[in-house]
């Protein structure tokens, strides 16, 4: 999520003023952190993606909108390594097809609003800079449908070239369409090599330098000029003792630009200086020179770039709290979360009509069953009426409701009705089926269409509505 130009600082422990520490303001670092460990567990190949959730910090002088803006958050991060010149995704096809809302850099520049496009043009059209980002883009739009939000209220925000971080190559922020406007829910960015090559010029070391050598079959040898210096170890040693293999490591890892301006001012002066362990050391001609030569390259060192979506957990949430808050058509009294069976806290409720002992057998049987199927449910026995009982389980999001009747007890097979939530609609299936049912509906294996084709619909329907 912090993908703008200047990323906000985490915030200041100041319970010691000698050692100021600070809570992180991202969970992303510790991931390139240790990339040369992720990079072995994949068996030194590209590309490869790593995951971490956590809490971040900001320092908002004024916290205010809820979950919007606050000092502590919940983040989840993906870190997606690539070869930077082979930036596409093999599976995007499986997402190229999808009409998502793109609200580009031109469209906002040029007053246009956002507009509906096909991912794939996007991407072929340059809107999107790449099919890795694309996909990526593609499969965030995937995930925050399924869960609860509004197509209609759901848009891909492209980063103008004003708010765009100086390392990014292209940023889409995914927004969605609250009562406090359009918010921020997820940060989907190209960041290039930044963080590897600030990591890896910071440690001066060269086992932590985050390179990846690989022998493309795809490219060809080709010849490169290299430019570098060139120590003279003994008069290095000479001077500086014990000193003297941190400078030997920063001459080793300057580049070419670096090198080329400090040649100049040794040609004019005779000397330069260099800082490094937090100390500032003079070079002399008699201890480097400037060597510059042709290779030909078999072996290929290139430092990956990283596509990263950011997910704010807390905004999520509460726009799928917003997006599923409903009210009943005619009782605007009567509300409910329509929220997916997927991330509904109970899939199904069980209800006896009554507080007759004659249901109690299915009840338990049923109730059993849907814990073998790993289904959670909610049994409520309580002596309201059967629409009371509907209604509070409708208010906490309960995705689907089996009732037991004297049907169920008196006729066999034994059967009870299953009721859907959000149309209210209900059909009849036996009492073993039913289980089953409700772990496909839950699981999207079955849409509730599918269940009235195959099942007659109950016709006590508007009984149960009228109570």
């Amino acid at each position: 999520m912090a993908t703008s130009k200047h990323r906000p600082q985490g915030l200041q422990d100041t319970t010691s003023t000698e050692n100021p520490g600070y809570l992180r303001p991202e969970t992303a670092q510790g991931m390139f952190l240790n990339f040369k460990r992720l990079l072995e567990f994949n068996q030194g190949k590209l590309p490869f993606g790593a995951a971490q959730i956590g809490n971040s910090f900001r320092n908002e002088i004024s916290p205010r909108s809820g979950l919007i803006r606050v000092r502590e958050f919940t983040m989840a991060e993906i870190e997606h390594f690539v070869d930077p010149m082979e930036k596409v995704h093999p599976k995007f096809s499986n997402v190229a097809d999808l009409n998502i809302t793109l609200y580009s850099s031109k469209a906002q520049t040029s007053g246009q609003s956002a507009h509906i496009m096909r991912l794939g043009d996007a991407v072929e059209q340059g809107v999107i800079n790449n099919s890795v980002l694309g996909y990526f883009i593609g499969r965030i739009h995937l995930y925050l449908t399924k869960v609860g939000l509004s197509k209609d209220k759901l848009r891909f925000r492209q980063h103008m070239d004003n708010e765009m971080a100086h390392y990014a190559c292209d940023c889409w922020d995914a927004e969605t369409k609250t009562s406090y406007g359009w918010i921020e829910i997820v940060g989907c960015a190209d960041r290039s090599c930044y963080d590897l090559t600030c990591h890896s010029k910071a440690t001066k070391r060269s086992q932590s330098i985050p390179c990846f050598q690989s022998f493309s079959l795809t490219r060809s040898n080709k010849t490169v000029s290299v430019v570098q210096f060139e120590a003279n170890k003994g008069a290095i040693g000479m001077a500086y003792k014990r000193e003297a293999r941190s400078i030997l490591d920063y001459l080793a890892a300057c580049d070419e630009g670096y090198i080329t301006a400090q040649e100049s001012t040794l040609d004019t002066s005779g000397e330069f200086t260099i800082q490094t362990e937090g100390k500032a050391f003079k070079i002399t001609k008699d201890m480097v020179s400037v060597k510059r030569f042709q290779k030909t390259s078999h072996v290929e060192e290139i430092v990956p770039n990283v596509i990263e979506p950011s997910f704010g957990i807390g905004r999520i949430m509460y726009a799928i709290f917003e997006h599923s808050f409903q009210t009943r058509e005619g009782n605007e009294e009567r509300t409910f979360f329509s929220f997916p069976a997927t991330v509904a806290p109970y899939k199904c409720s069980v209800l006896p009509l009554s507080q007759n002992q004659e249901f109690v057998p299915f009840v338990k049987e049923l109730s059993e069953a849907m814990t073998k199927q790993g289904v959670s449910h909610k049994v409520d026995d309580s002596s309201g009426s059967i629409g009371r009982r509907y209604a509070r389980t409708d208010e906490i999001g309960v995705a689907f409701g089996i009732t037991v009747d004297f049907d169920t007890v008196n006729k066999t097979p034994h059967t009870a009705t299953l009721r859907d939530r959000n149309s209210m609609t209900q059909i009849r299936a036996q009492v073993t089926e039913l289980p089953g049912l409700v772990r496909d509906l839950a699981n999207g294996r079955l849409t509730w269409a599918e269940v009235e084709r195959k099942y007659p619909v109950f016709g006590g329907q508007e009984t149960i509505k009228k109570e």
